[in-house]
């Protein structure tokens, strides 16, 4: 008995250590598993955990930020007048090839046409950043504020190239837009668009950035600047000149234009870089005139079957089709064929990259230029040359004088004047709208004279056109081909 009590006894004790030796274990195991979880250690995957947790978390509350920025938006509402013939809007009161054919004709009575728009107020006395498109003809501006308060404005400038306009209002102590970097604007990143669509004012939406340095082909081409910010925030009519923010609320852009084909929004819109708009509002408050640097070239797009017809190992940049002789870039030794792939410190991706970096620059400014040639990247530097060709800054009233006749002009080389046989005279390079495309006037025209003066560069151009304001002028010149002719333009 007294055995078999201690081996009962034994087997007892044997049982109790084997149950606390499983427990111990076990217990530890389990610790292990749940520390693996939490990430503490790396005995089990965790990718889905892992990639969910690296997502920041987004904050899509933008109620402060939106009560910020319809302060600072306002309505604008024009007044223009429109004739009611379209025969006389065709060819215009007291036009002398109309008088000739038909004898004198009554003007008809003209009736005002109402638009309206939107306008970002940037300096507290009432400066207010908005379209070029939606004040451009404008004979009255009518600002509304967010806080119903309405003033007359007045056209400060206007700069047609980047479909910008400054205005004026007599106000002080106004709550202003605070100018964020578009540069750094990110592509899946939240705006919001803010500004008065079809009237209905103080307006909100919001969306995502779609896509940077966007050409639309909306502004005519030449010395345009286009490299909008497209996103899928709702806009309309009246959007024009609104507000477009990031969710700290800082100004990224001035909306202008939708993508469609019914006239209302289908999804798309587009706005214009703020870092733009801030330079045309610097330029036109500190000089009364647009100060671009210009690099005299020509630029198309590649893509890689083009890159590699030409030789070329990138494809991504600024491909220089034509340089203008005695332009900042010729004067830099680039040349036709060359593939800018970045100006100082920014890349260039396509031409609107360059449009967009070279644009924010001014006349006389040094910058360094990338570029490929030969399958080898290269660097020189450039002084930036004036619309005119030169290393100065443009008077007062001397771009409205292109704004009038809606060209870009530049030099004619002395082998083309040598095989035209002419002495001197000014090519128009580009045209959008004005006067010079309502005459009939191609580009490649070549300016030989204006009223029998001789024209030897843009700037004889201007000066003669604003001697002649509110008179009629003869314009003579020749085509590439050959071709001479006479072009009467009523200023």
């Amino acid at each position: 008995m007294k055995r078999t009590a201690i081996l009962f006894l034994a087997a007892l004790l044997g049982g109790v250590f084997a149950i606390g030796i499983n427990n111990y274990f076990f217990s530890n195991n389990q610790e292990r598993a749940l520390m693996d979880q939490s990430g503490s250690w790396n005995n089990m995957p965790a990718s889905h955990t892992s990639y969910v947790s690296n997502i920041p978390a987004s904050n899509t509350d933008f109620t402060v930020v939106a009560e910020n920025t319809v302060n600072t938006v306002v309505h604008i509402r024009t007044e223009y007048t429109r004739r009611t013939s379209l025969y006389d809007e065709f060819f215009g009161f007291g036009d002398p090839f109309r008088e000739f054919f038909f004898g004198p004709r009554r003007p008809q009575q003209e009736r005002p046409v109402v638009g309206s728009g939107s306008g970002v107020i940037i300096k507290e006395n009432g400066y207010i950043i908005t379209n070029n498109h939606v004040v451009q003809e404008a004979d009255k501006i009518e600002v509304t504020l967010n806080d119903n308060r309405i003033f007359d404005a007045v056209i400060v400038g206007k700069d047609p190239t980047t479909d910008l306009a400054l205005i004026k209002i007599e106000a002080e102590n106004l709550p202003t837009a605070v100018f964020g970097n578009s540069d750094d604007v990110q592509i899946g990143e939240w705006v919001l668009a803010v500004g008065n669509p079809f009237n209905l004012t103080s307006t909100v939406t919001a969306g995502i950035v779609s896509a940077k340095g966007r050409n639309i082909n909306i502004l005519g081409g030449g010395t345009a600047i286009e490299s909008f910010i497209q996103t899928d925030a709702a806009v309309n009519r009246g959007n024009s000149g609104g507000a477009l923010v990031n969710s700290n609320g800082e100004l990224i852009g001035i909306n202008a234009a939708i993508a469609s084909s019914t006239g209302t929004f289908e999804g798309y819109s587009f706005a214009i870089p703020s870092n733009i708009a801030k330079k045309v509002m610097e330029d036109l408050l500190e000089f009364g005139e647009i100060q671009r640097g210009f690099l005299g070239i020509e630029i198309t797009e590649l893509n890689s079957r083009q890159a590699e017809e030409l030789g070329l190992d990138e494809f991504r940049g600024a491909y220089i089709h034509s340089i203008q002789s005695g332009g900042a870039a010729d004067e830099a030794g680039l040349k036709q064929g060359d593939l800018i792939t970045g100006v100082d410190d920014t890349e260039i991706r396509n031409p609107s990259d360059l449009l967009e970096t070279i644009g924010s620059k001014r006349p006389g400014d040094e910058v360094t230029i990338k570029y490929q040639r030969n399958g080898r990247t290269r660097e020189t530097t450039a002084v930036l040359q004036n619309i005119h060709g030169e290393i100065a800054f443009i008077e007062p009233g001397e771009r409205s004088v292109d704004d009038l006749l809606g060209a870009a002009f530049e030099s004619v080389t002395e082998e083309e004047m040598k095989r035209l046989g002419i002495e001197n005279g000014v090519k128009v390079s580009s045209l959008r709208a004005g006067k010079l495309r309502r005459a009939g006037v191609r580009e490649g025209f070549i300016i030989t004279h204006i009223d029998r003066k001789p024209i030897s560069s843009p700037r004889d151009i201007s000066q003669l056109i604003r001697e002649r304001e509110g008179q009629g002028v003869l314009i003579e010149g020749v085509y590439p081909n050959g071709t001479r002719v006479y072009y009467g333009l009523g200023l």
